[in-house]
């Protein structure tokens, strides 16, 4: 399997080959709980192709999502700041895979490699800002530019033009009615931006897509780019 984690190729070839050795890879598939709040971590995750989405729980029924981790990033960075529990719920939104690293080498790594430390600090400085910017998203902007935002994401992590979502779905990770999903992604289909049918998104127009999204997506990249490039 090709490492494709940008967390991990950042890493000088020693560093990276150590971490690998203790790593395996993982097939994750879609709707797969990897962790829950208030749970101990039990695994670090860095996803390649796979997409996983952080989830906020409220009142023990309700869900929003307010994080994404794909290839860019890893499921598991609050251990760097020696918390062993989790403090959202990560659900598999894409299939796909993944390398895997337990809890007890993973900390042995961090102890180990200073530029794996030093990774992992910046992007939960990077995961931070996400989350942060999410929750101002969702109360100030509309349905139609937040769904952009998130299908922009979306895309971004898949590596493709096309990925499964469905209206349920989405209005979960969203926090919304299925109806107001249902009229926001008609718009979209009706500009020509996107082919949203059976549980399924196709990008037919990335620029416009970006043009429709929210300046959340665009300050969420520039964080990351200042971070870890």
């Amino acid at each position: 399997m090709d490492t494709e984690n940008r967390l991990i190729e950042l890493l000088p070839p020693g560093d990276r080959r150590r971490l690998l050795s203790v790593a395996e890879p993982s097939a994750l598939s879609t709707g797969q709980v990897l962790c829950r709040p208030g749970l101990a971590i039990r695994q670090v995750h860095f996803p390649i192709d796979a997409c996983i989405a952080l989830m906020t729980v409220i009142d023990r029924h309700d869900r929003v999502q307010v994080g994404m981790v794909g290839g860019e990033g890893m499921l598991g960075a609050p251990l760097i700041l020696g918390v062993g529990v989790a403090p959202w719920q990560a659900v598999v939104q894409g299939a796909g895979s993944a390398w895997r690293v337990g809890v007890v080498p993973f900390r042995r790594e961090l102890a180990a490699s200073a530029a794996l430390r030093l990774g992992v600090e910046r992007y939960l400085f990077v995961l931070l800002g996400q989350l942060a910017t999410s929750a101002a998203c969702m109360r100030f902007h509309e349905v139609v530019p937040r769904l952009a935002r998130w299908m922009l994401m979306a895309q971004d992590r898949a590596h493709a033009d096309c990925f499964p979502a469905t209206h349920e779905r989405l209005a979960v990770l969203l926090g919304v009615r299925r109806a107001s999903v249902t009229l926001a992604a008609g718009g979209l289909q009706r500009r020509g931006i996107i082919e949203y049918r059976r549980g399924r998104v196709d990008v037919l127009d990335r620029t416009g897509l970006e043009a429709a999204a929210c300046s959340c997506y665009a300050a969420d990249r520039e964080r990351y780019r200042e971070r870890l490039g």
